[in-house]
């Protein structure tokens, strides 16, 4: 389930074992997913089912390509990486330090990873959202869709994604054990990519030949972690809400990174415990954490009045609690509301945020300024759910042929990792049907 980079490398890997897997995607394909991108972009309308999370590729596919990970317990970053360059990635992801393919280049990738998919005779079934698992004495035995079809399958891999969040709603309703998992979010941080580059390379322009600067940042504060995510270069700040009445950013940057701002997620560690003592929650649940997000995103939708409009404030009057009069030029492709990001954020929040960007401005001569803005909520940094897996088999400890995988099941943090705990599960799963 899932035509992310965990689905899709879990199929190329079991094609290669001679099974033929079934891909069932919720969103559309690569191109008839970009009509539902530009109505958002456009229009701030969100179609649920296919958006910058749902759909072929998954997230990654229209948010950026970033291919940098640390993850290299999980299988061969190296494979995954040669693989990507020879359906169409360029050779330097091979060599750069932080390898990024580029949004605009992405897709046609994606799309070369179908095509040799289906040529090996597996399948891809797209706007075929799963509705309910089949499970008969504990043993999962298929899956039913939107549409009415039952598709029976010797063994399930459930890639979702970490926004899937009725999939953790219909885990929870037939009593499937999931766990909180602790995650992070904040806002999303946009400078003039001049000022990142300036307070980088310590001189007034980086000329032709240097690439656009970036930074990575963290800090704690009162034993809270507050760091940088994703930071996109010469990128955009985009709309990632996957239903009505929400405000989720992101950041991508094109192949060239050539866009004037530098923008980034700076986001604050959350665990259960944090939300039990800050929002007095007396009955937590295993969704307990996916509902606080849920409430944030709610509340930055109303702050910025409607229309997948952005609340907004400047950085110093951020953290001075004032009010911003005016707001910089954005790349924000809905635009921003000037807003108090204090009546979206609680207070364990805002306050680390507020003493995190001091102490950045300390770290980065420049960066502690009114010229950049912090765009609310930067929430989809991973899942908050956990759906727990047996270490040896990899499958659910309740469901025997359920492969839990990726992000959305709590496994990876990114494209790379993701697409290595795919091939991880494709390999368990053709040794276990081979002896079977």
């Amino acid at each position: 389930m899932g035509a992310g980079p965990a689905g899709l490398f879990a199929a190329l890997q079991l094609l290669e074992t001679g099974i033929r897997p079934i891909i069932l995607e919720r969103g559309k394909d690569v191109r008839a997913r970009r009509r539902d991108l530009a109505a958002i972009n456009k229009k701030g309308i969100v179609n649920p089912e296919s958006n910058y999370c749902f759909g072929e590729g998954g997230a990654g596919t229209y948010s950026d390509g970033k291919l940098y990970t640390r993850s290299n317990k999980r299988g061969s970053i190296d494979r995954i990486l040669n693989l990507f360059v020879n359906f169409g990635a360029e050779e330097k992801i091979l060599y750069e330090a932080h390898p990024h393919i580029g949004t605009n280049k992405l897709p046609k990738i994606i799309v070369a990873m179908r095509e040799q998919i289906l040529q090996c005779g597996g399948k891809i079934l797209f706007e075929q959202k799963v509705i309910d698992f089949i499970i008969d004495d504990h043993i999962i035995k298929g899956v039913k869709t939107q549409k009415g079809d039952i598709i029976e399958a010797d063994a399930v891999i459930l890639a979702t994604g970490h926004s899937a969040r009725d999939i953790f709603y219909l885990l929870q309703k037939k009593n499937v054990l999931i766990e909180p998992k602790p995650f992070a979010l904040g806002v999303r941080a946009e400078h003039p990519q001049s000022l990142i580059d300036t307070a980088q390379y310590k001189c007034d322009s980086r000329g032709p030949y240097l690439p656009p600067a970036s930074y990575s940042l963290v800090q704690q504060v009162h034993n809270i972690g507050v760091l940088s995510f994703c930071m996109c270069p010469g990128g955009i700040i985009a709309p990632a809400a996957t239903g009505h009445n929400e405000i989720v950013v992101n950041g991508w940057s094109p192949s060239k990174r050539n866009n004037p701002y530098a923008n980034s997620g700076i986001v604050v560690q959350v665990q259960l415990k944090d939300v039990l003592r800050n929002e007095k929650l007396k009955n937590p649940d295993p969704l307990s954490l996916l509902r606080f997000q849920q409430e944030i995103e709610r509340a930055a939708f109303v702050a910025g009045g409607g229309q997948l409009k952005a609340p907004a404030q400047r950085m110093v009057d951020f953290c001075t609690n004032k009010f911003s009069s005016s707001l910089p030029d954005c790349s924000y492709l809905t635009g921003i509301t000037s807003a108090d990001l204090r009546t979206v954020l609680p207070p364990f929040i805002y306050k680390a945020l507020q003493k995190a960007f001091v102490e950045f401005g300390k770290k980065m001569k420049g960066y502690y300024t009114n010229d950049a803005v912090l765009v609310a909520t930067e929430s989809r940094t991973s899942s908050p759910v956990r759906i727990p897996r047996d270490a040896d088999t990899l499958q659910h400890p309740q469901l025997k042929n359920l492969y839990p995988c990726g992000e959305g099941a709590g496994y990876a943090g990114g494209i790379v990792s993701a697409a290595m705990d795919g091939e991880k599960i494709a390999r368990m799963i053709a040794a276990t049907l081979t002896y079977a």
